[in-house]
């Protein structure tokens, strides 16, 4: 199992000799060939290494990210690291040790990475953690205040059995992607997303696909192509509640008995706060739609069963809750919310468990203890936070200060492809006094840490899964012999738990086997009412089908037939148009009630005049984030090397730009090469450079990658005050032809290693 699906696979013990796609998916992803193609690539990492500097002056950053690392062995590395980390627990504390993996790293859920990194350092007496996430920073923060946790949309959403028989109109703000809607955390067992759409379409319901790009969402829903100006979303989405209020559509019996606040909203949106009604006539020129299409669509959403439904994408930018949140509001103003095939939806089209039916219960998965210590980030604001120990910041409504962060342990995970504005994260990772990484390959993050140690594929250990919402749980059984010296990172914490006095605390006694037994079997009593095959019987299969016990879900049913008895988790009970807790904090970047922010980049604003193009930094088509870079598929998407840049032929023709160029493209952080693709399918005045491409900085100018890593591009700063979250969505570029000869990559090839003294 992957996070992008599951396979079959034929192997001598050594390597995978094929890869297929598992037989019951009817809708496989071209991703898996990258996993047998990459397992012995150059870049693995094939033992333990220190670099070169720290290994000889000790814990310090100078030349961290430069300086070669020298192989050692299992012994003298897990020697080392077990010092450190006494030093610094006993010197500083758990509060200097930043934990701060992320979730992607295995589709497993015994091995998954941040469980086991986690788990270790909580062993250890805690560890500073992140909150939130990359792709979800804002919706996190704002929606349990607006309409319920993010967990509760992401599970109970409307299910695409629910949409196929009763959905007459789907608004997608951001699109339906079919290559997000392909993914999701540990795993898809069937694809569905081209046959849900098809078979909702073939019933006569019609698709609204509103995003910069034609081919977010597939073939198969026939969707009218809306493409308004990067960033002006909200503007459109005021525009369409103006509509509503103003010609009478709006749904007053559900906005009285479901929502709190709606007066306040509308009072804004019919100019009354500011002098400005949002009209179609006041929109019209902000997002480059028509008046008349924005009038005419308000009143389809009115006259339908409709979903409104906000891609992640939109959230990722500077004021990103400001969609989000009146996406929230044009559901509850058309009252369909509870209905089937109607309502609020915000993911489909970017995560495959979007529309998957709860199931009864989840798999079993390893527990991580207690942590010792309180103090966190928000995810995005890791470069703030190891720039400026002690320096004060606001989040949700709390004054926060930022740790000194002495040690950094990574196991899973990738910063130097999440994160933005990569030669100000280059520079943070200067400043803790060691930096430890677990990864399979040479990844941007080893490259710039201290003691990087080799840790297993998927394929080469033995654990179990199934992703978000998925009904299928799978044994994963080790198909292949680790590469070179790899250990799993349950077998690296045990020798460092047991050097540290805590090994029975981490391992609990228990082999790998034993705990996928003991996990299972206590998961197994924990259900008795569904007969469940004991753990022999399941490792024996393939895998087995988890109960769903209502496949036409719909989210927020119960509460529109009784929201007295099922309340929301909001602090009303009901839908918050306008949040009194988030006006209390006084935030002038994120109000009360949803607003019209002009953002800081994008087409409409005056830094467009140096900057013309609007960069669009989604997900790659050829991999999972940046995983697996090196493999056959992700490679055969590059031009020269490099990753792709989409570009309207207008925009490619006004450049003097042909198919095929390596082009150089820039922005007030920095800039990257990569390679062209002129596309009508790109709207005009927008480039489209997908993350992914391993970060490979030129040697004298970090904020220059020679790869195609966009975010040397994006700027560090959050969507708000509020939320902190990421922005890496959007910002403001150019492209030129790249005149000079070609750079070599380093990133495709082991860094230097410094071999007996040389």
């Amino acid at each position: 199992m992957t996070h992008w699906g599951a396979f079959e696979a034929d192997s001598d013990g050594d390597r995978l000799t094929a890869v297929r796609p598992w037989r019951d998916d009817p809708e496989p992803m071209r991703l898996i060939e990258n996993v047998a193609s990459a397992q012995h690539h150059p870049t693995r990492v094939d033992q333990p290494y220190v670099r070169q500097g720290w290994l000889e002056r000790g814990p310090g950053g100078t030349g961290r990210g430069d300086e070669p690392f020298v192989p050692v062995s299992w012994e003298t590395a897990l020697d080392l690291l077990s010092g450190e980390l006494a030093r610094v627990y006993r010197e500083h504390g758990a509060e200097a040790v930043y934990g701060g993996s992320y979730g992607w790293a295995s589709a497993g859920r015994f091995h998954h990475a941040q469980s086991q990194v986690h788990r270790f350092l909580n062993c250890l007496g805690g560890y500073v953690r992140h909150v939130n996430s990359y792709s979800l920073g804002v919706s996190t923060v704002l929606l349990p205040h607006v309409i319920g946790d993010i967990g509760w949309i992401m599970t109970q959403a409307t299910s695409k059995e629910s949409l196929v028989e009763h959905a007459e109109l789907v608004v997608a703000f951001g699109g339906l992607s079919p290559k997000n809607s392909a993914v999701s955390p540990g795993g898809v067992s069937r694809h569905n997303t081209r046959g849900w759409i098809g078979a909702a379409r073939a019933r006569g319901c019609r698709f609204v696909s509103i995003t910069p790009l034609r081919d977010d969402t597939p073939a198969e829903a026939a969707a009218e192509w809306l493409a308004p100006r990067p960033g002006s979303d909200a503007a459109l989405m005021l525009a369409l509640a103006q509509v509503l209020d103003a010609e009478g559509l709006a749904d007053t019996e559900f906005l009285d008995k479901y929502t709190v606040g709606y007066e306040r909203f509308v009072g804004y949106v019919r100019g009354e706060v500011d002098g400005i009604v949002k009209s179609p006539e006041w929109a019209a020129p902000i997002t480059g739609l028509t008046v008349e299409r924005i009038r005419t669509l308000a009143r389809e959403m009115a006259a339908a069963r409709t979903l409104v439904t906000v891609g992640w994408s939109l959230q990722r930018a500077q004021y990103g809750e400001q969609p989000l949140w009146l996406g929230v509001v044009l559901a509850a103003m058309l009252g369909q919310i509870g209905l089937p095939g109607g309502g609020f939806g915000h993911g489909y089209g970017s995560a495959a468990s979007l529309g998957e039916p709860a199931r009864k219960f989840s798999p079993p998965r390893l527990p991580q203890g207690p942590n010792g210590v309180d103090t966190f980030i928000p995810v995005a604001r890791i470069s703030d936070m190891l720039l400026n120990p002690g320096q004060s910041f606001e989040y949700n409504g709390q004054h926060l200060v930022y740790p000194d962060i002495r040690l950094v342990y990574w196991a899973g995970g990738n910063p130097f492809h999440h994160h933005q504005d990569l030669a100000r994260l280059r520079e943070a990772f200067t400043r803790p006094e060691t930096v430890v990484v677990h990864d399979p390959f040479w990844t941007s993050t080893a490259r710039h840490a201290d003691i990087v140690l080799p840790s297993t594929m998927t394929i080469e250990r033995d654990d179990y899964g199934a992703g978000e919402n998925d009904r299928v749980f799978f044994a994963m059984k080790a198909i292949t012999r680790p590469h070179g010296e790899a250990r799993d990172d349950y077998a690296i914490f045990g020798e460092l738990a047991e050097r540290l006095g805590v090994g029975k605390e981490f391992t609990e006694g228990r082999t790998v086997v034993e705990w996928l037994r003991h996990l299972y079997e206590e998961w197994r009593q924990r259900h008795t009412e569904h007969d469940l095959p004991d753990f022999d019987t399941f490792w024996a299969s393939e895998h087995i089908e988890l109960p769903v016990p209502d496949p036409q879900q719909v989210l927020g049913a119960d509460f529109r037939a009784d929201p007295q008895r099922f309340p929301l988790t909001t602090p009303s009970g009901k839908i918050e148009i306008f949040s009194e807790t988030i006006d209390s904090f006084g935030y002038a970047d994120c109000p009360g009630h949803p607003v019209w922010l002009e953002p800081d980049e994008w087409l409409g604003g005056p830094a467009a005049a140096e900057f013309p193009l609007q960069l669009i930094a989604n997900q790659p088509r050829s991999k999972l984030h940046s995983q697996l870079d090196v493999g056959a598929y992700s490679q055969s998407t590059k031009v020269a090397g490099r990753e792709p840049v989409r570009l309207h032929p207008d925009d490619a023709a006004a450049r003097g730009l042909r198919d095929g160029d390596v082009v150089r493209v820039f922005s007030k952080q920095g800039s990257c090469l990569a390679g062209l693709i002129i596309d009508d399918a790109v709207r005009q005045g927008v480039a489209q450079l997908s993350t992914g491409a391993w970060y490979d900085p030129d040697p004298t100018d970090p904020a220059f990658c020679r790869h195609g890593n966009p975010n040397v591009l994006t700027p560090d700063r959050p969507s708000s005050t509020l939320s902190q979250g990421s922005t890496g969505q959007l910002c403001l570029v150019d492209i030129e032809r790249y005149e000079p000869d070609l750079p070599d990559l380093t990133v495709n090839r082991p860094p230097a290693i410094m071999i007996n003294g040389t």
